[in-house]
């Protein structure tokens, strides 16, 4: 969900068709996660770290291609932008062995179920010489699937200034790619996630992580609202596959439209988080705070309706995300090296997150759920 780097910024925190999934202890019914379990120290573990020409041979053989490697940041994986003599760019992945194989098929497929609708643009997955979705590469200690994802050209909605005319496109585009995934379905959609907005309370004790005492405590009420407004009525909700990570970071401005990256997030949830975790990227600090959440979730309503159930949820779902990513981030601060590049990715996307905490806060549930009032 953070920041991408080198040219075009073709990686965000969890990278095109990336799965940063982990085994949980306690994963049932519940779905409970301790905060010592595998899920969370898991970003802990250093990516693979192989030698780029290692990679590049790699590739070669099994892909079939050949060109220049950039190293590029990832919290999980070890990535690279491959550019051939040809002028063609893709995304090379060695995935982290802490990954599941189910949760990478999961991701797989659903790209591979998405080249069958028409007008997305999304990564494409590039075969192997073999036919094959994925490959494999060895470190010495342990194998890592290999791939490939086709590289989408476009300006990051991050880089460029928001108004309500590409917030209601955001919200278009989000509703047709939700609508292509409806009918994907696949055993590795419930693997658990460590963003899993279904799990906010379960960050509950690392709260303790934050030290200003004034935003500890706010993230401490949203938790507080997550488990009595929104727990009770989940399994309430119309969920599928969504890509539960359309942050501005993930989305492209392209001349053929918005598009779409970063994968690894994906998961079965209901359909309304999604909406709600784009929206907790629409900040705006002075003025009117919902400026740009109202024309894309009207938008978003327009191609998918929202049903009022899931409109009065929304203001605790984007609370919910955002108490989410501020109480990660001073768990990351704390638990990774000052000079760990992915920290400070960290540290430089999701700075405003508490602040607009704080004025969703002022405005008030009654008052959010008034501007979207063309929901009934």
């Amino acid at each position: 969900m953070f920041n991408r780097t080198g040219p075009n910024r073709q990686f965000s925190r969890l990278d095109p068709n990336n799965g940063a999934v982990y085994r949980v202890v306690g994963i049932g019914d519940t779905r409970a996660m301790t905060t010592e379990s595998a899920a969370l120290t898991a970003i802990l573990v250093e990516p693979p770290s192989l030698a780029t020409e290692v990679v590049a041979g790699a590739i070669e053989t099994q892909f079939g291609l050949v060109g220049e490697f950039s190293p590029l940041v990832s919290e999980r994986d070890q990535n690279f932008l491959l550019r051939t003599g040809a002028g063609e760019q893709y995304v090379a992945k060695v995935t982290s062995g802490a990954e599941e194989a189910a949760a990478t098929d999961f991701q797989i497929g659903g790209l591979l179920h998405l080249e069958k609708v028409a007008d997305l643009l999304v990564p494409r997955v590039y075969r192997t010489l073999a036919g094959e979705a994925s490959g494999h590469i060895t470190d010495g200690t342990a194998t890592h699937r290999l791939r490939v994802v086709t590289w989408v050209n476009g300006e990051p909605l991050e880089s460029q200034p928001l108004d309500t005319v590409t917030s209601g496109e955001f919200g278009r585009a989000l509703a047709r790619l939700d609508a292509g995934l409806a009918a994907y379905s696949h055993p590795g959609e419930n693997s658990p996630l460590l963003w899993d907005l279904q799990r906010t309370a379960e960050l509950r004790d690392l709260i303790q992580s934050i030290t200003d005492l004034s935003v500890r405590y706010r993230v401490a009420s949203v938790f507080d609202d997550f488990e009595k407004r929104v727990l009770p009525v989940v399994g309430t909700l119309r969920s599928q596959v969504i890509h539960a990570d359309a942050n501005p970071g993930n989305i492209l401005l392209t001349d053929e439209g918005i598009g779409f990256i970063d994968f690894g997030d994906m998961m079965k949830a209901p359909l309304v988080f999604d909406v709600a975790i784009a929206a907790s990227y629409l900040r705006v600090f002075e003025g009117e705070p919902l400026q740009f959440i109202v024309p894309f979730v009207e938008a978003y309503h327009s191609i998918t309706p929202l049903n009022a159930l899931e409109a009065d949820l929304l203001f605790d779902l984007v609370r919910a995300r955002l108490g989410m990513t501020v109480t990660l981030l001073y768990w990351r601060l704390g638990a990774r090296s000052e000079d760990d590049p992915y920290r400070q990715k960290a540290l430089d996307a999701e700075s405003g997150a508490e602040r607009y905490l704080a004025l969703l806060d002022s405005l008030g549930r009654t008052a959010f759920r008034q501007k979207l009032d063309f929901i009934q």
